[in-house]
């Protein structure tokens, strides 16, 4: 038996137990440096996404900081607005401002793509954005198809990097007529719901901002009455609203159809009740605005 235990390679020498325990300390050692390695990159990770998100933040109150505090009421003509960014900024960017003592003026913007770089082509567009023409006398409002053609040659002169472009839409109201007229480059129809409850697309050609230079702009009018109500809205409205996530005006113009009995405030409630309840909505398809114009 003593001879077997002598002879089993299993007993180790003091040296190599010594050997050993230095080689695992060893180990232990180069394993505790990399943990601390990996500890110290979490903690810059950590740092870097913290600094990311208040920045973020940051530019989203920002943005929310262009958008109107209050909207204008002229008369009969009444406003109401929705908008839901898909991230933290929005490449959708509105506005509603008093033109002169009868006209009201409302634009909306919708940059091609999300996030910070969209939401930066919204602030140049906001930038570039020209209603009035100052003259010896005093100045001149621009129609909507010269406001829409100077905005998209502004787009074209800044020659933008990365064939950034945008869809827009501007229009005026005079409260004295009710008449709108407007002019649309790539954005959705707005729809039109009569006081009947009838809705209908008010169609206008216009090519993408920032695509070709000399783009014609075709403008409209339309008669306004007393019950109308006028919606304008980014293309996320129609997603929204859609099962495989593509545009189908049709599709929106029932679901406008199906709440015609709302008033415009249980309108709105009711479409962000919808977004909130519908899956993903922690994670929006898109960007989406909406203004609607009432007359009362």
């Amino acid at each position: 038996m003593t001879t077997s235990v002598l002879n089993d390679h299993s007993l180790l020498s003091p040296a190599d137990l010594l050997r050993q325990v230095e080689s695992l300390q060893a180990q232990l050692t180069e394993l505790s440096q990399e943990v601390n390695f990996l500890r110290r990159r979490d903690e810059t990770l950590n740092y870097s996404i913290a600094r990311i998100d208040e920045e973020l933040r940051l530019a989203a109150r920002l943005q929310q900081d262009f958008l109107p505090k209050t909207l204008p009421q002229v008369g009969p003509i009444h406003f109401h607005t929705l908008f839901r960014p898909a991230g933290y900024v929005s490449g959708d960017l509105y506005d509603v401002m008093r033109l002169d003592e009868k006209s009201v003026g409302f634009y909306m913007a919708d940059a091609v793509g999300h996030g910070m770089p969209a939401a930066l082509l919204t602030m140049f567009i906001k930038n570039a954005l020209v209603t009035k023409q100052i003259t010896p006398d005093g100045y001149r409002l621009l129609t909507p198809s010269e406001t829409m053609s100077r905005l998209n040659e502004s787009m074209i002169e800044q020659n933008l990097s990365a064939a950034t472009f945008a869809t827009a839409i501007y229009g005026m109201i005079d409260t004295t007529n009710l008449i709108v007229s407007f002019a649309r480059g790539g954005h959705p129809h707005p729809m039109l719901m009569r006081s009947d409850g009838s809705v209908l697309a008010l169609e206008a050609d216009g090519g993408l901002l920032g695509v070709f230079a000399g783009e014609p702009y075709e403008q409209q009018a339309v008669q306004l009455r007393q019950g109308d109500r006028l919606f304008i809205y980014s293309d996320g409205v129609e997603v929204a609203f859609s099962a495989d996530q593509s545009i189908d005006p049709e599709r929106w113009r029932q679901e406008l159809i199906a709440r015609r009995e709302m008033s415009s405030e249980q309108l709105l409630i009711d479409f962000a009740e919808r977004l909130d309840a519908s899956s993903g909505s922690l994670a929006p398809k898109d960007d989406l605005t909406m203004i609607i114009v009432e007359v009362r």
